[in-house]
């Protein structure tokens, strides 16, 4: 933990830039797959090749944390994947709901995505009376109106907002007020509740969708730079 304090503070004295933390959950990722096949050691050389990302590059963002790599000796991958979980939060067990019983909401139920990074699904929320007072899997739908009561009662740190697009800021402001701090926002709704100091992430998947599509159409022309 004093390593991991070092590097906060380091981070403290300026600020982490967008893209360097867009980079983070790819440490994990392959950090992770590293463990899986039993690697205990990796050069910034031989990840860089894995990423796609230059080891300089790769240097520079662990320098933002502190380091963690010997000269000589590379990257210990457990140590490494310790320390990346610990600055993404994985280890401060958060607990989160979804918004929107629809396809995509149950969908997201299904992934193991959130137990694999520390993140608890506890229920569902939804005004369907097709859907209110059903189980999905081991999580309980509950009526959008329960929604209050259960935040406060459960210690929610997330939301996950699946729901039809014209409930999505109403429904981000009555989270907001309720304490959430944070929430994954499907919606397609551009939601900004920084002056609430809540984090939003806006996801949109046609957005990557059509980053495809870019890339398909001018394959010829595009140089990858990460």
């Amino acid at each position: 933990m004093e390593d991991l304090e070092k590097s906060r503070e380091k981070a403290a004295n300026y600020r982490i830039s967008s893209a360097v933390i867009k980079r983070l959950p790819r440490y994990f990722r392959y950090l992770r797959e590293l463990l899986e096949a039993g690697r205990m050691r990796i050069s910034s050389g031989e990840l860089s090749k894995m990423m796609h990302v230059t080891a300089s590059q790769i240097r520079q963002d662990l320098n933002c944390f502190g380091g963690f790599g010997q000269q000589g000796y590379g990257y210990n991958v457990k140590y490494l994947y310790s320390k990346i979980s610990e600055i993404l939060g994985v280890e401060e067990h958060y607990r989160a709901v979804i918004i929107g019983a629809g396809h995509l909401g149950l969908a997201l139920v299904g992934s193991p995505m959130f137990s694999k990074r520390g993140v608890t699904l506890t229920a569902l929320f939804d005004n369907s009376p097709d859907l209110v007072g059903k189980e999905y899997g081991s999580l309980h739908i509950y009526d959008i109106a329960e929604l209050d009561t259960y935040i406060k009662r459960n210690n929610i740190d997330i939301a996950v907002l699946t729901l039809p697009r014209m409930y999505a800021k109403e429904t981000a402001e009555r989270l907001a007020s309720l304490g959430i701090r944070g929430i994954w926002n499907f919606t397609n709704v551009e939601l900004d509740l920084e002056e609430l100091g809540i984090t939003v992430q806006n996801v949109h998947i046609g957005d990557s969708l059509m980053q495809l599509t870019y890339r398909v159409h001018n394959a010829d022309e595009i140089e990858d730079t990460e």
